[in-house]
Formats: C-alpha cells, sequence, structure tokens
C-alpha cells in the first residue's frame, strides 16, 4: 500500500523539500500585502484588520507546516496538493488589501478552502498508515470548518461588523490547539500521539522568518529607491538595514533560538515536544512574525519623511512597537523552550516600552536609529555572551 508519510530515520532531521520553499514564495507576497495594508490604514481600526489577515495568513501556513511535518512532499499526490494550496494562496494574497472591502468573499473562500481542504487531505494520506493521526486531522478539519462559517457569513457583511465576526472566528480558529481540538464525536487529540519531527519544524519556522525580514528588506530598498537622494534619506536606509541585520541575528545567531529548539525538539520525550511545537511556533512565532511586519512598515514611514517633524503616534507605535513585539515573541518562545529568561532580552523590552511613551519628542529618523541601536547592542551582548559560553565549555 503506497504510504504518502515521510521515511523517519534515527539520529537525522527530515529536510524541507523544495516544493515546501515553492510553496512558501505565495507567502512572501501574502507578507508584503499586510504590510502594504497596515501602512494604508495606520488607525487604529486598520491596525486590527491587518492584525486579522495576519492571524488567518500564518494560520494558513504553519497547519501546512505541520501537515508537511509528516507528510512526504516528495510524492506526486502532495505535491499536488500543495501546488493547489498555491494556487488558492494566490487569490488569498491578491484580495488581501481589500479583504475588508470588495473583495472580502473571494479572500473567506479562499481561507476556508485551504484550511478545510488541506486537512481533509491530511486525513486521506494518513488513515491507513497513522489513523490516530488522521483523526487528528478530522478534528482539525471540523474546527476549521466551523471557524469558517464566521470567516463566510463576515464576508456578506458591512466592514465594521466584519471585523467584529472575523475577529471571532480567530478567537475560534486559535483557541482550538490550546483545547486539544475537542469535537462531540471525535474527542480530544492526545499530545503523546503526536511524534512531531523537531528539526523540520524548526527550520520551516525559520524560513518563515526569512521571508518576513525579506520583506522588510524589500520595502527598505524599493521605497529608498524612490526617494529623493539626501542625506537623511541615506541615513535611513543604512538604519534599516541595520535593524533588519540585527533582528536576523537575534533570532538565528546569538540567541539560538533556531538552534535550541531543534536540539531541545529532538531530544524531548513526543508529548513535551509536541507541546513545544505547539506553543512555541504556532503561537510565539505569530508574534515575532507581526513584529517584524510592523517594523518594515516603520522603516517604510521613516524612509519617506525622516526628519522635519515630531514622530506622530502612527510612526512611533510602528517603528518602535514592531521591534518590540519581535523581542517579546522571542522571549516568550526562548522561555518556553528554555525555561529561562535572559536579562539582556528583558532589558532591551523595557527600554522599548520607555521609548515607545516618549518617542513622540523625536523626529523619525532619531526615532529609528535609537530603536536599531537598541536592537544592534542586544545582539553584541548576546554575541560576547554566546562566545564566552563557548570558552567556558
Amino acid at each position: 500500500m503506497r504510504s504518502y508519510l515521510r521515511q523517519r530515520i534515527a539520529g537525522e532531521s527530515a529536510r524541507v523539500d523544495f516544493a515546501e520553499l515553492f510553496f512558501d514564495l505565495v507567502f512572501v507576497f501574502a507578507v508584503t500585502q499586510v504590510s502594504h495594508t497596515l501602512l494604508a490604514h495606520l488607525t487604529l481600526q486598520g491596525a486590527i484588520q491587518a492584525a486579522i489577515v495576519l492571524f488567518a495568513m500564518w494560520w494558513v501556513w504553519i497547519y501546512t507546516a505541520w501537515a508537511t511535518n509528516w507528510l512526504d512532499p516528495t510524492t506526486p499526490v502532495v505535491r499536488l496538493m500543495l501546488f493547489v494550496l498555491m494556487l488558492a494562496g494566490l487569490v488569498f494574497s491578491t484580495s488581501i488589501p481589500e479583504a475588508f472591502g470588495e473583495r472580502g468573499l473571494p479572500f473567506a473562500l479562499a481561507y476556508v478552502v485551504m484550511q478545510v481542504g488541506r486537512c481533509l487531505f491530511t486525513a486521506w494520506a494518513m488513515r491507513h498508515a497513522t489513523p490516530d493521526n488522521a483523526r487528528n486531522f478530522l478534528r482539525i478539519a471540523s474546527w476549521q470548518a466551523f471557524g469558517g462559517l464566521f470567516w463566510i457569513v463576515g464576508a456578506f457583511l458591512p466592514a465594521e461588523q466584519r471585523m467584529l465576526v472575523w475577529a471571532l472566528a480567530v478567537i475560534v480558529e486559535y483557541a482550538s490547539p490550546a483545547l486539544s481540538f475537542w469535537t462531540p464525536w471525535l474527542g480530544r487529540t492526545a499530545l503523546d500521539l503526536l511524534d512531531v519531527e523537531g528539526g523540520h519544524m524548526a527550520e520551516r519556522a525559520g524560513l518563515f522568518i526569512i521571508i518576513a525580514l525579506g520583506e522588510s528588506i524589500l520595502v527598505t530598498g524599493a521605497t529608498f529607491g524612490e526617494s529623493s537622494l539626501s542625506l537623511e534619506t541615506v541615513v535611513a536606509f543604512v538604519v534599516a538595514f541595520m535593524g533588519s541585520i540585527a533582528m536576523w541575528w537575534i533570532y538565528f545567531n546569538n540567541s539560538a533560538v533556531h538552534h535550541h529548539a531543534t536540539s531541545a525538539l529532538d531530544a524531548a520525550e513526543v508529548k513535551r515536544a509536541s507541546d513545544m511545537a505547539r506553543n512555541g511556533y504556532t503561537y510565539f512565532h505569530t508574534i515575532i512574525v507581526a513584529g517584524i511586519i510592523v517594523a518594515a512598515a516603520g522603516d517604510e514611514l521613516v524612509l519617506a519623511h525622516p526628519v522635519g517633524h515630531p514622530a506622530d503616534q502612527g510612526t512611533v507605535l510602528t517603528v518602535v512597537g514592531g521591534p518590540l513585539l519581535y523581542l517579546a515573541g522571542i522571549l516568550l518562545f526562548r522561555g518556553f523552550q528554555q525555561k529561562r529568561w535572559p536579562l539582556s532580552a528583558s532589558i532591551a523590552i523595557i527600554l522599548l516600552v520607555g521609548l515607545c511613551l516618549i518617542g513622540g519628542n523625536f523626529d523619525p529618523l532619531p526615532l529609528a536609529s535609537i530603536t536599531a541601536a537598541v536592537l544592534v547592542g542586544l545582539a553584541t551582548i548576546e554575541t560576547l555572551t554566546s562566545r564566552r559560553h563557548a570558552h567556558a565549555h
């Protein structure tokens, strides 16, 4: 009987397949759309709408990453499933700017088709090899279908009511993993039945962080290319680039979040590893990605108007709030995985909170420069700390 599951080899981590990387290209576009949507509606209501769209985008991606943690993307049927998801993902992504306008229905339908369709396919592919996990994906499909009712009904409502109904859909769907996907007819999912491939999950999450940071670089380059050359815009360009490098450094190198998480997942017992993957990647990475997207919006605002006026509230909350969200997500992720709260990251968060409170006293460029200095300082401190630990051992 043909198996559609990954072949796991003891002591080796499954590698991310090229089909998965190809699938991720849709989300390069989606991340850009979310960032531009936030910039176009830099109000409280606009921020809530951008957050709803971001939550939906992340939910599509992370659930696909969970599915391919078990399914083998080198098999033609699984690859075809990913390509179908890509097509629906393009409809989803192109609808983001008008999700609360005239393209609400295509946005909602594409989202529900991706979520429910992928879960049903995964359950079908697992039905013989791992029937317990197949039932798990039937539970997930039930929750996605229930949440899908809110998405589709909301698409027919005016923007303000749509926002409320879609926010309820997000709450329902984000609560489902914490409730172990309990359904009246299938019960709940036991964590000790979910055999997570830790290396693959960590690599997938790291690649999405690269996608989000890449969008930040694209925004910086495109905005700088359209700006008139001046000392202020050149400095703003360098500051934005340094901030992106520091965020990359904090995640991938100095804090070693990525590498520690991989080894922790692989070393943990099945139940603990599943809990770590559920909380660390399904939940906490949402905050990390949100921080990068908000920071990218802030970079564009600073490049467009670097000096000449104090930063308004929207500029402060994107320029400083984005990195603050990012570090908060990093701290939560690392604290859950490693059971410790690094002092340096905690101090950086306190500094950024203080900067948010007084940020309106600075022009955008000095505000961005101070924020970038905090990030670079944290990256530097953690580099020195990790080197001392390495020499000590």
